[in-house]
């Protein structure tokens, strides 16, 4: 029997997340020359579901008759405002009794807040929307998130992060289902990556916020950012900010969230990233601007904050 791939949208919903995993199983369905997966969109009551775009959807069921269908694959499709939103108490309620059910289950990008709220995610480790990752995490501190990892697998449950790693979570589901073959077939129909490289903080801006915290850490934080090239000592940025060195260290994790040096060093970074874009210096030279002893230096700092190597990331993000 086909197995069925069963994704819940509410309204709002992020069409990409709903759209992108049933392109790749219906993909399947025709590499493999039967249909293995049969596909439902599942809404929240009758009538069109209307998704962030604008465009509309028709499900195929409402989740009260969802529970007579027997479920493979269960998915929650995100919706940008997810994270903001009280969680419908309906699609709560049903995903608590169905998910158990389904041989496996899980989310894309800020579906996983639903599933959250369920409870369905205790005591798991899952991924999300870069975005959004610290609000799952300190909404629901019994979830274990990966801020990085595009898509994760922890015993029945699958998360993906935003948006298009919904696609890279459904091939790793055919592969699981159909061997490696089927699914390297499916990616390149679909002129996808097999296997993508990097994780999801390479597309983040986490290291461009806005200065936080009381006006002499601001003032502080402006100055490194106008010239991350130069000396940028803890002992220097507290002699400028008229603190004593231990309560500038305490004042600043405390307003901020992390380290001065951890501060620096992320500046630093999305310094690199910005020298790297524009893609017309070498690294040696995009170390020196940034305040970075040497290349190495700087492709070690760079791998722990975005996740790949400053070439890799100017092959992919470089303008022409």
């Amino acid at each position: 029997m086909a197995r069925i791939v069963a994704i819940l949208a509410m309204p709002g919903v992020q069409l990409l997340d709903v759209s992108g995993p049933l392109d790749v199983f219906a993909e399947a369905n025709v590499q493999a020359g039967k249909e293995i997966y049969r596909l439902r969109v599942i809404g929240r009551g009758p009538g069109e579901i209307r998704s962030s775009s604008g465009t509309r959807l028709r499900p195929d069921l409402v989740i009260a008759q969802a529970m007579e269908e027997r479920i493979d694959t269960l998915l929650v499709a995100g919706c940008p405002n997810f994270a903001d939103a009280r969680p419908d108490p309906a699609a709560v309620a049903w995903l608590r009794k169905a998910a158990p059910r389904a041989r496996r289950y899980g989310s894309v990008c800020s579906g996983a807040f639903l599933l959250a709220a369920a409870g369905l995610l205790d005591g798991r480790r899952v991924t999300t929307h870069w975005a959004v990752s610290a609000r799952l995490a300190a909404m629901y501190p019994a979830v274990r998130v990966d801020e990085d990892a595009i898509h994760v697998r922890d015993g029945k449950l699958r998360t993906a992060a935003g948006v298009t790693a919904g696609l890279d979570l459904a091939l790793a589901l055919v592969e699981e289902d159909l061997g490696r073959e089927i699914a390297m077939k499916v990616a390149g129909q679909l002129v996808m990556f097999f296997k993508r490289p990097g994780g999801q903080m390479q597309f983040s801006r986490k290291g461009e916020s806005l200065p936080a915290g009381r006006s002499a850490l601001q003032e502080v934080q402006r100055f490194v950012a106008a010239d991350p090239s130069a000396d940028h000592s803890v002992a220097s940025l507290a002699a400028r900010a008229g603190l004593s060195l231990r309560h500038f260290a305490r004042l600043f994790r405390d307003e901020v969230g992390v380290t001065p040096a951890s501060w620096v060093e992320g500046c630093r970074v999305a310094a690199a990233r910005r020298l790297l874009e524009a893609g017309r210096e070498a690294p040696k030279q995009v170390a020196a601007r940034c305040g970075f002893a040497n290349a190495d230096t700087l492709r070690r700092a760079f791998a722990r904050h975005v996740g790949v190597t400053p070439a890799e990331y100017r092959r992919r993000f470089a303008r022409a």
